[in-house]
């Protein structure tokens, strides 16, 4: 994921996000959760993390109701993700086909 940033765009994090990334900190061991846990508080220091606030629960909501009436399903951190996106008018860098199920969810490109 590292690889995709581009110097010249600006990028946040979502909480959701940023719980993921501390979760695989805290289940590697020795030297491999070291150097984990170096590149993850880089990344948190160099990115703002969005806060879920009521707009984006407000989404969140929207969005599983939408989903489950479509016989669809999401990860629910990849829903709050999305969520907190649209909430905040933004476009969502991720490798993972989650996103592509939820509706009105942008896509950043990765070329």
């Amino acid at each position: 994921m590292v690889g995709l940033i581009r110097p010249h765009r600006r990028y946040a994090l979502s909480i959701a996000t940023a719980a993921e990334l501390l979760q695989g900190v805290h289940r590697t061991d020795g030297a491999r959760a070291q150097q984990r846990s170096a590149l993850v508080e880089k990344l948190l220091a160099a990115l703002s993390a969005l806060p879920v606030a009521l707009l984006a629960a407000r989404a969140y909501g929207r969005l599983s109701a939408a989903l489950a009436v479509a016989g669809a399903s999401v990860n629910s951190n990849d829903l709050w993700i999305g969520a907190t996106a649209i909430a905040h008018g933004l476009e969502v860098l991720a490798l993972d086909g989650d996103f592509d199920r939820i509706p009105g969810i942008r896509r950043a490109s990765v070329d």
